[in-house]
């Protein structure tokens, strides 16, 4: 099941590629249910905060009319940022599953760890490279075209 319902966030990556944003998705999960799905929309909507993760947790929010998601798990290709870890702190998440992990340099790596901490410190359980290479593979394609644009 982790394999179909990151394949779900993928697709919602996948819109956001068409739409020229960095494709990461997501989905959020009840009783085997998706009742959050979100892609980033930053330039679509000018709006920094409108990354993927938040758009789904909005999603579920509003679909399951509360913003305490303590039952539910998180699906996204990519690892979350700062911000959208907190968010997802926040909302009670109970499980958190990634498909691309996120390495760039030692600052990263270093966000990285403290996102970690802030995870098991919160008692929310995270699992990494659920079709991982698919997740990976969108963004190197991606930001391989617009390198070239320039």
């Amino acid at each position: 099941m982790k394999e179909y319902y990151m394949m779900e966030a993928y697709k919602e990556a996948r819109k956001a590629y068409a739409l020229k944003e960095t494709p990461i998705g997501a989905i959020v999960v009840f009783n085997g249910e998706i009742v959050g799905r979100g892609y980033n929309q930053i330039e679509l909507t000018n709006d920094p905060i409108n990354h993927a993760e938040i758009v789904a947790l909005k999603n579920a929010a509003k679909n399951l009319k509360r913003w305490r998601l303590y039952d539910c798990e998180i699906y996204i290709t990519m690892e979350p940022c700062i911000m959208c870890a907190g968010a997802i702190v926040n909302s009670r998440i109970k499980k958190i599953y990634i498909g691309a992990g996120h390495k760039k340099n030692h600052i990263v790596n270093k966000h990285n760890e403290y996102k970690l901490d802030i995870y098991r410190d919160s008692k929310i359980e995270y699992e990494f490279g659920i079709l991982e290479e698919l997740c990976s593979s969108i963004l190197t394609n991606f930001f391989k075209e617009r390198r070239n644009l320039y």
